[in-house]
């Protein structure tokens, strides 16, 4: 794993939201050890027993969820084991600090970095390493906080396993109890559109539902000169691709926000012979939750009203996804107050809401919680990049961003 600090505990660390140079050097490290190894969701073997190993050094007892990746680790709280620890006499709950710990199947392409991916067609192109880093970090001076008698209340670490496999890992982070006592939840997502030294927020929605929709249409077939005595199911599998998203975008609010979007379409192997069978796959997002609860009955309805006008036989997989993620005000406040206190008013920004899923939201419909969009663009950068492609990468400077925002978050929060 990455090399340690000299010290096993960070010191320095008296200073509330001050990162010990010792430590932002070991956390670049781990960051960048992470990077090198990805792991997919449900199999962060590795991952875990690293966070884990320096928790556990730090005299800390994290406990490996019951999937065997992820765990989850409290600070402060009467119990110290992880889970269903007392509030420590205060009636606000426990904050918890989340941070998602897995990987893409995607390559890394960044053939230049000394750090990029061991392991093939495998990436932390989404900035999970980073989230990871952070939560850690933040923990440990934390852990370090308390010890000294300086955390006015409890903080909960957890390490989520499979963000990126519908419909996230959240789901069942929460029912093997990580949010038991918790009061308030808060995390961070990478974004490369931001400068790194800033984050930005947004009370209420700031990703959307999403979700993933599968088609499966058939017919008898036949040959290409004769489509009038047969379903012509490429045209079939066609309207369906253009006359859903249209009706489905007329049969809610348009504030809604409720798209359809095609990702794969397959049909057919000869030009002259009409195919029995054709697939198709996309995704379906919305802005808006109370329109993405019913989501499935108006696009299914849409779907088979298309296949039936072409005599189709319909058969359809909608995988329900997560919902949006949707700040509550009074934390996302929080997450604001934290980061004035740590680099000034000029370092938080708008910002707008993205049509990207993202499972935090599971957590948000059991207790109030926000999600800051952490800054990793080096200023000044042209360079135009986005998540989930193989070139992703972060600067690291963020990484003391993150820990400062959450020492101080966790300073701020409220005992009553």
């Amino acid at each position: 794993m990455s090399p340690e600090s000299e010290a096993d505990t960070p010191a320095e660390a008296a200073l509330p939201g001050t990162l010990p140079e010792a430590l932002f050097t070991e956390l670049v490290a781990f960051r960048r050890d992470l990077h090198m190894h990805p792991e997919l969701g449900n199999q962060e073997f590795r991952t875990t027993a690293a966070i884990k190993a320096r928790l556990e050094k730090a005299g800390l007892t994290p406990r490996v969820l019951p999937s065997g990746t992820g765990l989850v680790c409290d600070i402060g709280a009467d119990s110290g084991t992880g889970t269903g620890a007392a509030a420590s006499g205060t009636d606000q709950g426990i904050l918890a600090l989340r941070a998602d710990i897995d990987a893409l199947p995607i390559p890394d392409t960044k053939s230049e970095s000394p750090y990029r991916s061991t392991v093939p067609d495998r990436a932390h192109a989404c900035g999970h390493d980073v989230h990871t880093t952070v939560v850690l970090g933040a923990g440990l001076v934390l852990a370090e906080l308390h010890r000294r008698g300086l955390l006015p209340r409890p903080v909960r670490l957890v390490f989520q396993p499979a963000e990126e496999v519908l419909p996230g890992g959240a789901a069942e982070a929460i029912k093997s109890g990580v949010l038991e006592g918790v009061g308030r939840i808060i995390a961070v997502h990478c974004d490369p559109r931001v400068d790194a030294g800033r984050i930005g927020l947004r009370q209420g929605p700031i990703t959307s539902a999403c979700d993933r929709l599968e088609v499966l249409l058939d017919g008898p077939g036949g040959h290409t000169a004769r489509p009038h005595l047969t379903t012509d199911l490429v045209t079939a599998a066609a309207r369906v691709v253009t006359d859903v998203p249209a009706l489905v975008g007329r049969r809610v609010d348009t504030r809604a926000g409720l798209a359809v979007t095609w990702g794969r379409i397959e049909s057919g192997h000869a030009p002259n012979v009409i195919p029995q069978h054709a697939e198709l796959a996309g995704t379906v997002r919305c802005l808006d939750i109370h329109a993405w609860r019913h989501a499935p009955d108006i696009v299914v309805a849409a779907i088979d009203e298309v296949a039936n006008l072409h005599k189709a036989k319909s058969e359809i997989n909608y995988v329900r996804g997560v919902p949006p993620v949707v700040n509550e005000p009074v934390v996302t406040e929080l997450l604001r107050a934290a980061m004035v206190s740590r680099r000034g008013e000029a370092s938080v920004e708008g910002t707008e809401q993205s049509l990207g899923g993202e499972d935090f939201s599971w957590y948000l419909e059991h207790v109030p919680g926000a999600m800051a969009r952490l800054g990793v663009r080096t200023p000044g950068e042209r360079t135009v990049r986005d998540l989930h492609q193989g070139d992703f990468d972060a600067d690291e400077s963020a990484i003391r961003v993150g820990v400062e925002l959450f020492t101080a978050a966790a300073l701020l929060h409220p005992t009553h």
